[in-house]
């Protein structure tokens, strides 16, 4: 890796850290940091494209910390900042997130579904066996009760989100993080048809 490609590496992981500085995620005492940088080692395990693993660590920074996405593009580029983009949804601002969780949904998949970077698949598995990660180990403690920590606390609505990821990013079914990322899905919605 030669020392621009480097420094962008450096330059997002900077930012991350700034912006998400003292946030944990949801239902946890962790720093909002190591989200971020778990779903840039898996990005890391599919591609070696810096830009692809530089916004893995920056998906959440507009969305989750307020960021401006001008600031991103000016700093890290136009694809960094689409990527980004990819992954930010409309949190529809005084509307409340239960009642524009399925409708956030369907606009965010539809990026997914017709993106013509695998750069977008790539980062969406990452940050969506991230989160079944997560939520899988909160499965086995509690069972569906997990879902109520959540906007959405209808299992069978969240099965169909992260199927429908499996099915969007199925290209990438060769690599051992879709499988993992499906095995999961399956495994925490088992029960759900």
């Amino acid at each position: 890796m030669n020392d621009k490609r480097f420094e962008m590496f450096d330059s997002a992981l900077s930012f991350a850290q700034r912006v998400h500085r003292g946030s944990v995620r949801k239902s946890s005492v962790i720093p909002y940091l190591l989200h971020p940088m778990e779903v840039a080692t898996v990005v890391a395990s599919i591609t070696d494209d810096i830009e692809v693993i530089s916004a893995a660590l920056l998906h959440d920074t507009v969305e989750d910390a307020g960021a401006d996405p001008a600031v991103i593009k000016a700093q890290f580029g136009e694809r960094v900042a689409a990527l980004v983009a990819s992954e930010t949804e409309n949190k529809r601002p005084g509307t409340d997130p239960s009642l524009s969780w399925e409708i956030r949904k369907a606009e965010s998949l539809e990026v997914l579904k017709n993106s013509e970077d695998i750069g977008v698949k790539i980062l969406w598995l990452g940050d969506k066996l991230a989160n079944m990660r997560s939520f899988y180990r909160a499965y086995l403690a509690q069972g569906s009760a997990l879902w109520n920590g959540f906007n959405q606390k209808d299992p069978a609505k969240q099965a169909w989100y992260y199927r429908s990821v499996a099915d969007y990013t199925s290209c990438l079914a060769g690599y051992h993080a879709w499988r993992e990322y499906n095995e999961l899905v399956n495994t925490v919605f088992e029960d759900i048809g």
